[in-house]
């Protein structure tokens, strides 16, 4: 049996750069969603329904952790204007605790535990479909083969809710998620815009010692500690790129430093490959569309890399933060072969490789997900994806390129083109219509038995991907 291990490491940065606050009373408290797997691997898997419900739906202390939920402080630019007014204001640092496999640091964050010094007048809640929608998106995102927070338990907590872009009054949830680290990009913001340098080398120097501990005793710490959450930053970009993810709202307070995809707020997957496509309806110049994440992403490290500046200099810190391109230029094609489930050949062959399937995947409009499912293993796919949906499409001129790139990489050792998620004629997708879908006899008929049908099928894909936690 696993043996849970507590921490509070949070706590020893000081009370500059947290609120203690207390969880809203819920009317009641409702498990909707519980990830055992995750819970089994840190040593929590054997608490009963009560005690879960305690601690992720009262937030009764874990033993031996904080005493106490932490509202973190920090700012952020939001659609690039600087927000001076931000901080946790629907959630908080409920927990800390030290993964016993690989011995990293693991937080629990929540969303919807009421109000803290930093609500701005909103009322801390979250609605039960964002919590269902935040579960999908994690569990997809995870299964594609993404570095993304977990969605570790989802209560709802018997609220009536008035949202302007929900039918209201809507059902109320809590979400406790499980990530690497909350500390983001605007939490560096914060400590720079009130000249606060030494809390600021006290974050960098926490931040090596928590999530970094390779650079210890490094000459620059500012500068080793950018170009590491510059590499972690890069690599996500790739992955979203790979998955067709768009997230929807990249806000320098929704990227954090270990370089972890969280916070999901109006996510979508692609239909099809369109750089222009949105996520966000409130996002009316397209910001932060699907082929302008890397870009916001740079522009996002740009921010931390100005924040570092009283601890480094312009001229140490440039070259590392100049390292964004080129790791996500190496990424992207390492990524898209990965979920190809093909071995990398030389940086030419793949860059090539990436260019034909844009091409084709622009000039064709063909289902995103489906390539990926049907051309699994490559060439060793040929009869499968003759029989798919989209063979039509594989037919085309356009393709030719993408064929015959194909018929030189060789396949990973974990292709598992065996496994019967690969017998299906489509692939699990996670498009609106699917999310509606799963959502609506939840609303109509408190009906949950699509939702955990779909949880299913995901973890069938994540077996055949070969992903493991």
């Amino acid at each position: 049996m696993t043996t849970f291990i507590p921490a509070r490491r949070h706590a020893e940065l000081g009370p500059d750069f947290f609120d203690p606050v207390r969880p809203a009373d819920f009317p009641q408290t409702v498990l909707r969603h519980r990830d055992q797997r995750w819970a089994e691997r840190i040593g929590l898997g054997e608490l009963s329904e009560a005690e879960w419900l305690n601690h992720f739906g009262r937030f009764a202390p874990l033993p031996g952790s904080l005493p106490q939920p932490l509202a973190l402080r920090y700012h952020g630019h939001q659609f690039r204007s600087y927000n001076s007014d931000l901080g946790d204001g629907r959630g908080f640092l409920f927990a800390q605790c030290v993964d016993p496999i690989d011995g990293r640091l693991l937080d629990f964050g929540t969303k919807g535990t009421g109000k803290t010094p930093w609500s701005r007048g909103g009322d801390g809640r979250l609605t039960l479909k964002g919590g269902v929608r935040e579960v999908l998106a994690t569990e997809m995102l995870e299964a594609l083969g993404v570095y993304t927070s977990k969605s570790f338990s989802l209560v709802e907590t018997g609220e009536a809710l008035y949202r302007g872009d929900e039918p209201s009054p809507t059902r109320s949830a809590v979400l406790t998620r499980l990530s690497h680290s909350h500390i983001r990009i605007g939490t560096f913001q914060r400590l720079a815009y009130l000249e606060d340098t030494e809390n600021l080398r006290r974050l960098v120097d926490y931040s090596i010692a928590n999530y970094y501990p390779h650079l210890a005793g490094a000459s620059d710490p500012a500068a080793a500690l950018l170009e590491a959450v510059v590499q972690k930053v890069a690599n996500l970009g790739a992955q979203w790129i790979a998955a067709g993810f768009v997230h929807g709202v990249l806000n320098t307070d929704n990227i954090n430093i270990t370089g972890e995809s969280f916070d999901y707020g109006p996510w979508r997957f692609l239909p099809a490959y369109d750089p222009d496509f949105t996520a966000a309806y409130f996002d009316e110049t397209g910001l932060y569309s699907f082929g302008r994440q890397p870009d916001t992403l740079a522009w996002n490290l740009t921010r931390l890399a100005e924040c570092l500046v009283p601890l480094s200099s312009i001229d140490t810190l440039e070259p590392a933060l100049n390292t964004v391109w080129p790791t996500f230029r190496t990424a992207l094609p390492l990524a898209m072969l990965a979920r190809l489930g093909l071995e990398p050949r030389s940086e030419d062959d793949n860059n090539a490789f990436v260019t034909a399937l844009f091409g084709f995947l622009t000039a064709s409009k063909a289902p995103y997900e489906q390539f990926f499912f049907d051309w699994r293993g490559g060439a060793l796919s040929a009869q499968r994806a003759a029989q798919s949906p989209s063979t039509e499409f594989y037919a085309s001129d356009a393709f030719r390129p993408v064929a015959n790139a194909l018929e030189a990489f060789a396949p990973t050792e974990n292709v598992n083109l065996a496994h019967p998620y690969f017998a299906r004629s489509n692939p699990r997708t996670m498009l609106i219509d699917d999310v509606e879908a799963i959502w609506a006899p939840i609303a109509e008929n408190d009906d949950w038995s699509l939702f955990h049908q779909t949880l299913r099928e995901i973890g069938e894909m994540r077996e055949a991907y070969g992903v493991k936690i």
